[in-house]
């Protein structure tokens, strides 16, 4: 076996931030322990995903129901937006100070409370109370995993099982349109069981307060101790174990000194947080926009309500193949170049989605870009994970993850805006837009990070 830079039997100074970066750096494989937590964190993920899509699927029975206007389902829309928005934030700022893992567990039983309130709502605007704090817990749990995952699995590996973490999650959305299939025609308060189904991820996060380890970078990086080098040693001999040869030396980098918040506001590191900020701000507005709203833009072209909520369940079976679609590439292409000629292809798609009348069109198109969608989503999820500094990882990805929820909310009122004032084909045409910025933000000034180690994309 591979020597290592410190052996707690001897009496040596614990390790430091260097040494156990270095020793997860060199493992090459993915380790039967981090297939373990992979199934977790996806299933956090499926529950997550079923709560996101809950009140787009639950909406036109809330019309017929409530007496909802076009604006009234924008506006709750627009509330969950504004949760996330203060979730994505605070939890990253969180993590950054308390560690990820009880920012991570807390934000799933957080949000899975108030999912279940929801279904209890009397009218819109109890819901769209309820619809906030939700989306508080929902953002704080999703940004804070993504960036566990990104300092703990291999860096030859984590584009590739982050996007495999999100198609299990992307489970989450065909689940919730099918659960609205089956339980919406049933009646009058029908929809309320898709809250219920939603709230049952804190079944997930009481496996996850069982197994799930704190960072090993993050606990390294604030001098802490109890139990990291056991661990990093586990995976060390797993993936001895599966390569069948030892590991190469570890290669420790100077530490990058810890700055403060400011730091995210100057320099490159500011034109990392911008370039990620907006990259977040036009996938909301396109990924949204479109998901968000087409059961109830199915029901405007003259569908039944029956007949929407049936192609929306065909058109979320498109988000698991699509974040799967991300795995063969993920690490094979830069990330920023593989965004691009996504967002492209998706342009051209909800432009057809949109145009054309015919329901084989819809069919074709809306599946093509959802499931375009959700690779473009894999890939930028992984993109902001990696390139802010460990001490404002979460912080910064958080600012990422926050602005692109703010825009959501702006993005609920514009959809009925344009809808209202313009019809069917201004909604398709801005969405297309929002779209190809995303694609030309990330290429033109986007920061390199596909087999890059963190540290050293850190000093870029």
């Amino acid at each position: 076996m591979a020597s290592r830079p410190s052996d707690p039997g001897t009496g040596a100074a614990p390790p430091t931030t260097a040494d156990l970066t270095a020793r997860l750096d060199r493992i090459p494989v993915v380790t039967r322990q981090h297939h373990r937590w992979a199934w977790l964190l996806g299933s956090l993920f499926v529950f997550d995903l079923v709560d996101l899509n809950s009140f787009a699927f639950a909406a036109p029975a809330l019309r017929a129901e409530w007496g909802l206007s076009i604006g009234a389902v924008g506006a709750i829309t627009s509330a969950g937006f504004v949760g996330m928005f203060v979730g994505a934030i605070v939890g990253g700022r969180l993590s950054d100070r308390i560690g990820r893992r009880p920012v991570l567990i807390g934000a799933v039983f957080f949000y899975s409370l108030f999912s279940l309130l929801s279904a209890f709502a009397v009218g819109p605007w109890s819901l769209g109370v309820l619809r906030v704090l939700t989306g508080f817990g929902l953002q704080a749990m999703t940004g804070v995993l993504l960036v566990w995952v990104s300092e703990m699995f291999p860096r030859a590996h984590r584009g590739r099982w982050q996007a495999l973490l999100l198609a299990i999650g992307l489970a989450g959305v065909p689940i919730a349109a099918w659960a609205a299939r089956l339980l919406v025609p049933l009646g009058e308060g029908g929809w309320r069981w898709i809250f219920v189904l939603g709230a049952l991820g804190a079944i997930a996060g009481v496996i996850a307060l069982k197994v799930l380890p704190e960072s090993v970078r993050w606990r390294a990086a604030h001098g802490l101790t109890g139990g990291e080098e056991e661990l990093v040693a586990k995976l060390e001999a797993q993936a001895e174990q599966r390569t069948g040869q030892p590991l190469p030396e570890p290669v420790a980098e100077k530490p990058v000194v810890a700055g403060k918040v400011g730091e995210l506001l100057r320099g490159a590191t500011l034109r990392k947080t911008i370039v990620a900020a907006l990259g977040c701000v036009f996938l909301i507005l396109s990924f949204y926009g479109f998901s968000s709203w087409v059961p109830t833009l199915l029901v405007e072209r003259g569908y039944t309500t029956a007949q929407s909520l049936t192609f929306s369940s065909i058109l979320a079976i498109a988000a698991v193949p699509g974040a799967l679609l991300a795995m063969p590439i993920i690490d094979r292409f830069e990330r920023k170049t593989v965004i691009f000629g996504l967002e492209v292809a998706v342009a051209v798609l909800l432009l057809l989605f949109g145009l054309i009348p015919h329901s084989a069109a819809i069919l074709i198109c809306g599946f093509g870009a959802a499931m375009l969608m959700q690779t473009g989503v894999a890939t930028l999820y992984t993109y902001i994970a990696e390139v802010f500094p460990l001490h404002l990882r979460g912080l910064g990805s958080g600012i990422a993850n926050g602005s692109g929820r703010l825009a959501g909310v702006v993005g609920g009122f514009l959809v009925a805006g344009l809808y209202s004032g313009f019809g069917l084909p201004a909604v398709y045409v801005y969405l297309a837009l929002a779209a190809l910025a995303m694609g030309l933000v990330m290429l033109l000034f986007g920061e390199r990070t596909t087999n890059r180690r963190l540290e050293e994309i850190e000093r870029a």
